[in-house]
């Protein structure tokens, strides 16, 4: 039986210098490849853990740079508006939020028509970090590129545009 060497970044060096494969890549997936979910999910995680490490200067998770983005594009957004659009739980944005605002980046400020909401603006500070933070999510947007190429990243976003 003729086996093919592991691509080096599916080996491992044993303890004894020999190299030997990751027990986990050895699992087989059965359906699991062929399940739109399952490479979807993984793709996510690739993205997720590139982006936080592309913006772990700033500490800035890809939740709290959505929620800038929107609040920044759209100054005097209720939290309620925000949450429906992004699909977050109204209790996880207001946590959310309070990050934010004790970071100086966000702040809310009483709706004159109904006490009990808020509108949502960004801090000049806010202003100034989410420059530097799009700057870094186009540097992470280029390694997604450089990952699965120009033309499938493009047709990944048209793909996706309906889930949007």
């Amino acid at each position: 039986m003729t086996t093919t060497a592991a691509p080096t970044s599916l080996r491992r060096r044993a303890g004894n210098g020999t190299t030997r494969r990751n027990e986990a890549d050895e699992i087989g997936l059965d359906a699991l490849v062929g399940h739109a979910g399952y490479a979807v999910r993984r793709f996510q995680i690739w993205i997720f853990q590139d982006f936080i490490k592309t913006l772990g200067e700033v500490d800035i998770r890809p939740t709290q740079y959505s929620v800038l983005t929107v609040i920044g594009a759209n100054p005097g957004l209720s939290q309620m508006a925000v949450a429906k659009r992004l699909g977050i739980e109204r209790a996880r944005l207001v946590h959310l939020l309070d990050s934010l605002e004790g970071r100086k980046l966000v702040k809310r400020i009483k709706s004159k028509s109904d006490r009990r909401s808020h509108a949502l603006h960004l801090t000049a500070q806010g202003e100034t970090a989410l420059a530097k933070f799009k700057r870094l999510a186009a540097e992470h947007e280029r390694h997604v590129e450089e990952k699965i190429g120009k033309a499938n990243r493009e047709r990944l976003l048209q793909i996706l545009a309906g889930f949007t």
